[in-house]
């Protein structure tokens, strides 16, 4: 996905608010709690688009830039960047906007590869 001032123009793949169930003592948002949103969105679309179960089977290209505290709306958006026969590569974005605003900053971006497989 490209360098964007802005999040993606269309609704997001998953919206979630940062609970403190999800921070670390610092109050922000544990990167691994971070990680499987994003993982949840690639895979929401991956399943939609082969009709199948779809684990993820690698992730990489990961950079955390901004932390979501507790409180934070976080926005994930998905996009298939490559197909293989049985494969989709996904890219993730992940933008936080301010409880008790409209201020908005990416938090994270990577990819995930899924595999649709029989159920």
């Amino acid at each position: 996905m490209a360098e964007d001032a802005a999040p993606p123009d269309r609704a997001p793949d998953i919206r979630v608010t940062v609970m403190a169930a999800d921070a670390n003592p610092y109050g922000s948002a544990f990167v691994g709690w971070l990680f499987g949103q994003m993982a949840l969105a690639g895979g929401s679309l991956a399943s939609r688009r082969t009709g199948k179960r779809a684990p993820v089977v690698a992730a990489d290209g990961f950079t955390f830039r901004a932390p979501a505290a507790i409180g934070d709306e976080l926005s994930v958006w998905a996009e298939v960047t490559a197909a293989g026969r049985t494969s989709l590569t996904i890219a993730t974005q992940a933008w936080k906007r301010d409880r008790h605003g409209e201020a908005v900053a990416r938090v994270a971006e990577g990819n995930f590869v899924f595999v649709g497989v029989e159920a």
